[in-house]
């Protein structure tokens, strides 16, 4: 009998191996029995938990340096467009990974995976601590390769919760592990100011997550099982033949849905990158450009604006991921449509907010922040549903693969370039080095966030024209002539070809 308690999944597996040892005439007990995964019910619990504990350290870790950004800036003596480059750099070695990682996420036990490279982050993160301002090269180094960490864990966690539960319980998960996003981001700003207020370097804000990062990999290794990919699904995994590469990529470019929905996710990706970054330097420029506050000429630097708006992603995140899944639910009662319909909407109401946000920053700081929370509750709603979207369009032995894909896309032009650009545009604008031009500059860059949140909504509005199609053709996915089906024989499942059961 089968050890319920082992991992399925070898990290080096063979793609041509069959469904594996049978019971041999055993009854299974009940609780393997109840679950197809190979994961019992209390197991997926755990298992989600920890991945949501992981995903909020991950996006802790992203924005504790946005969270600290003019004590950085002053202590490197950089511009606009260097401290843009923090982001982008981690932003673009964690898209160049994504298809790596996607690849053997869809092949080889991805627990390993995890484990590997949250442990490499953890490493890396504590590095880029120790750098001196000479070297501010090291920095960005050090920076880009905690992308390594986000890329195996990002890819692959998602598909391990599609693996464990199905429908409506599926779309909770996800929400559930999707709300470590905004709260995990809340807290990187709100971990990295009181560190720096507390210690009075800014270093000591990036050594916090690395330890949180060792206990993660701990509970990544006896906590969470790794189940059988689409067992618990219509077309288990022994029966979908894995594809080359190659295929599946050409396989999900036929995808309208998954494509259009990635673009407009891409767009979603480039107004938070922008906003994560550079809100709090925003604010802080505002208030010395209105005389609230003094300009930063010693460290440390005065962090208040990046606690309170860290305080109000995290609200803002809660009630937007939560109150996107309800709405999306009660829509389906109506319509099929409802979850493309709801991330063009939220979009589009997003948009209005970010730009008043932005151009009330010199007469009301009250008002700004009203505006700010409601433009990021409005983007928060299409995190767990654009994830949800992707899951049911894509059938599950390149689900891995769509997520690097959707990864790689939404991050090129999206975060990886947001943040360097509104630096760049920022720089460019400034007509002489004063307090005023410092903010006018920056603000007139940011306006472009509404914009890209418009066309993001355009863009779910066309998902919503193929979302029903797409879904029945993965829920009812045939393999092709050439791919391995499944033929009794002799009270077992064993592959062979088409041709071979036609001849």
């Amino acid at each position: 009998m089968v050890d319920a308690s082992a991992d399925t999944t070898p990290f080096f597996s063979d793609d041509n191996e069959e469904e594996g040892p049978t019971n041999n005439g055993v009854v299974p007990s009940p609780e393997e029995e109840e679950s197809a995964s190979g994961v019992s019910d209390r197991r997926a619990i755990l298992t989600v938990a920890v991945l949501c504990f992981v995903n909020l350290l991950n996006y802790m870790d992203r924005f504790t340096v946005a969270g600290v950004l003019t004590d950085i800036e002053h202590f490197f003596n950089i511009s606009d467009g260097k401290s843009g480059l923090l982001q982008t750099v981690f932003i673009c070695s964690y898209m160049f990974l994504a298809p790596l990682f996607g690849y053997l996420g869809d092949r080889y036990n991805r627990k390993v995976i995890m484990c590997v490279g949250i442990f490499f982050w953890s490493l890396v993160t504590l590095a880029s601590s120790y750098v001196s301002k000479e070297y501010f090269w090291a920095l960005l180094l050090t920076r880009g390769l905690v992308g390594v960490g986000e890329a195996s864990y990002s890819t692959i966690a998602p598909t391990i919760i599609a693996d464990l539960f199905v429908k409506e319980k599926r779309t909770n998960m996800l929400s559930i592990f999707y709300f470590a996003i905004p709260v995990g981001s809340g807290m990187g700003y709100i971990v990295g100011s009181k560190v720096v207020t507390v210690a009075k370097d800014w270093h000591w804000a990036l050594r916090v997550t690395p330890g949180l990062g060792l206990l993660a990999v701990i509970l990544l290794m006896f906590v969470v099982k790794e189940p059988k990919r689409g067992a618990i699904e219509a077309h288990p995994e022994h029966m979908l033949h894995r594809t080359s590469w190659l295929e599946d990529m050409k396989a999900l470019c036929r995808n309208p849905s998954f494509l259009l929905s990635t673009f407009g996710f891409t767009a979603v990706a480039f107004v938070t990158g922008s906003l994560a970054l550079w809100a709090p330097a925003f604010l802080f420029r505002a208030a010395v450009f209105t005389g609230e506050k003094k300009p930063c000429l010693m460290e440390p630097c005065d962090n208040t604006d990046s606690l309170i708006f860290g305080g109000l992603t995290v609200v803002s995140g809660i009630l937007g991921v939560a109150s996107g899944v309800q709405v999306s639910k009660k829509l389906r009662i109506k319509t099929p449509r409802a979850d493309p319909l709801v991330c063009a909407a939220a979009l589009l109401l997003a948009a209005p907010f970010l730009y008043l946000s932005v151009m009330f920053a010199q007469a009301s700081t009250v008002a700004t922040y009203v505006f700010i929370f409601l433009g990021e509750t409005f983007l928060c709603m299409n995190w767990a549903i654009v994830a949800d979207i992707l899951l049911y369009v894509v059938i599950p032995t390149r689900r891995s693969t769509a997520e690097a894909f959707q990864i790689v896309l939404s991050h090129l032009l999206g975060d990886a370039i947001s943040p360097y650009l509104i630096g760049v545009v920022s720089d460019s604008m400034k007509t002489s080095h004063s307090y005023m031009w410092d903010f006018r500059s920056l603000q007139m860059s940011l306006l472009l966030c509404s914009f890209v949140a418009v066309g993001g909504g355009a863009f779910f509005l066309a998902t919503a024209l193929y979302i029903e199609k797409d879904r029945h053709l993965a829920e009812n996915y045939v393999p092709s002539d050439d791919a391995p089906i499944v033929v009794p024989k002799r009270g077992r499942s064993t592959k062979v070809t088409v041709s071979s059961v036609l001849i």
